[in-house]
């Protein structure tokens, strides 16, 4: 396992200019607003040939434990625990304030080593803060510049003995873990190893799942609950979270990458620049993820924004499954299930017997069925259909249910073929696409959802036009 290091400080000094320089990415959200980050985002970092991984965390404040700005602080004093060294970093124009030298005094009490960085030194207005920085009792400052990559030479040198520790380790785990190998096991010299590469739910390829919803859905902690363990901060407080969290975790020995996103509100409320950009980042989770799990609250189901949400996961073709989260809050738990489906089957044509999992995060009902469904539902999407298949069934729906005749001229559709898999694509061959109504379309779409069992699932189906191979003589005959 590479190093693992830790960016702390107070609000505001840059911390998340530093893990976006490191990762070579704009991973998170960067704002002059103090306070953007709140969950710890973890990333691979890179400094010229060191690797190891780099803690983005939030500004360490001091508060009551039971408010918002504690339970932040709670991450971070977790992410020092955990890290091999951790980066303090203070804000050199700003010079050393009363926090700098409280939450110093909380890192000589570990036994973490520390690197002091005193950012934004770049040109004279930083000196006067670096000298001070001196009396943290830390050492050495690093002068750096996290926006113009200025000092990162330096910080270089501190992290490589940390990095060089780490790996060090690290091989010796291997050498002994190649020691341990059984030697005897018979092995067929003759047999073929296939090699398919890796399948989704792999360590080398692990399944992508976006959890997404409005906010005070319980999307955080859903997640906390899968995890066993409070990695994400909850609270009553609506919006909480801001950045995209990816955390690594496995289901049944299949590995899964989740997204912990911002809740998505209606465009028209979504005003503030940090809200714009927490959305955003919301959004390229959705198009970079294979599954989508959109959970709705059970008490509130299915309100217009959630019908946009479900309607924009489908629009970007991803896997479908609907978590009605809070099911413990329900009484009347028929009722309500008869009018969820109710629900579904009005206003959700588009991903027609999409899957519906009922859940408690809070107590961890239903997390089974829920990512029983998760899979199933990338199943589905990966799918490939022969052509075979595919036109035996066209013959069928032509011989029952043919295209309607449009100025007294039928429309042959003449071959069906799969383009591609997630999502699933179809294109089919016809004498004059643009002659089709909107309502065949949609008739044969859930056709194939319904014959080849894909339900829930979104289909794109195109139509191109075959070739008139008398068209190149007629051109021939109006030149001449």
């Amino acid at each position: 396992m590479p190093a693992m290091i830790a960016i702390i400080g107070r609000p505001n000094v840059g911390k998340s200019t530093l893990f976006n320089r490191l990762v070579g990415k704009r991973l998170a959200l960067v704002d002059d607003t103090p306070g953007v980050t709140r969950d710890r985002r973890a990333g691979d970092a890179r400094l010229g040939d060191l690797r190891f991984t780099i803690l983005d965390t939030a500004g360490l404040e001091e508060a009551d434990a039971r408010t918002l700005e504690g339970r932040m602080r709670a991450q971070t004093e977790e992410a020092i625990a955990d890290a091999d060294a951790v980066i303090f970093v203070v804000d050199a124009r700003a010079g050393i304030t009363p926090s700098d030298s409280h939450f110093a005094n909380l890192l000589r009490r570990t036994e973490t080593p520390v690197i002091l960085v005193a950012n934004k030194a770049e040109g004279r207005a930083g000196e006067p803060g670096l000298y001070e920085a001196f009396g943290l009792g830390f050492g050495e400052p690093i002068a750096l510049s996290a926006e113009h990559g200025e000092g990162l030479s330096d910080l270089y040198d501190a992290l490589l003995p940390i990095v060089d520790a780490a790996d060090a380790v690290d091989a010796a785990s291997e050498l002994e873990a190649v020691d341990n190998l059984d030697v005897n096991v018979d092995i067929d010299p003759d047999a073929e190893e296939e090699d398919k590469g890796p399948a989704a739910g792999t360590k080398e390829k692990p399944l992508r799942v976006a959890v997404v919803g409005r906010p005070n859905a319980g999307k955080s902690t859903l997640i906390n609950r899968l995890l066993g363990e409070e990695r994400l901060l909850t609270g009553p407080e609506a919006g909480i979270t801001r950045d995209s969290i990816s955390v690594d975790w496995i289901w049944r020995d299949r590995h899964v990458k989740l997204f912990d996103t911002a809740g998505i509100r209606r465009k028209a409320r979504v005003q503030e620049k940090l809200e714009k950009l927490s959305v955003a980042d919301a959004l390229r989770a959705i198009k970079f993820a294979e599954v989508v799990i959109v959970t709705l609250d059970a008490t509130m189901s299915f309100e217009k924004q959630d019908l946009q949400i479900i309607e924009l996961c489908a629009r970007e073709g991803r896997a479908i499954v609907i978590a009605i989260n809070k099911w413990d809050l329900i009484e009347d738990r028929s009722e309500a299930m008869q009018k969820l489906n109710d629900a579904a089957e009005r206003y959700l044509n588009q991903i027609r017997g999409v899957q519906i999992v009922t859940l408690s995060g809070l107590h961890g009902r239903g997390l089974d069925k829920l990512f029983e469904a998760a899979f199933k539902a990338y199943d589905m999407w990966n799918r490939r259909i022969s052509t075979s298949r595919l036109n035996r069934w066209l013959d069928g729906v032509l011989v029952h249910h043919p295209p309607p005749a449009v100025a007294g001229r039928r429309v042959k559709l003449r071959y069906i073929t799969q383009a591609k898999a997630r999502p699933p694509h179809f294109i089919v061959f016809c004498s004059r696409p643009e002659a089709l109504p909107e309502s065949y379309t949609r008739y044969l779409v859930n056709g194939l959802r319904e014959r080849f069992e894909m339900p829930g699932t979104p289909i794109r189906l195109s139509y191109r036009k075959g070739e008139n191979p008398y068209a190149a003589k007629a051109k021939k005959r109006n030149i001449q």
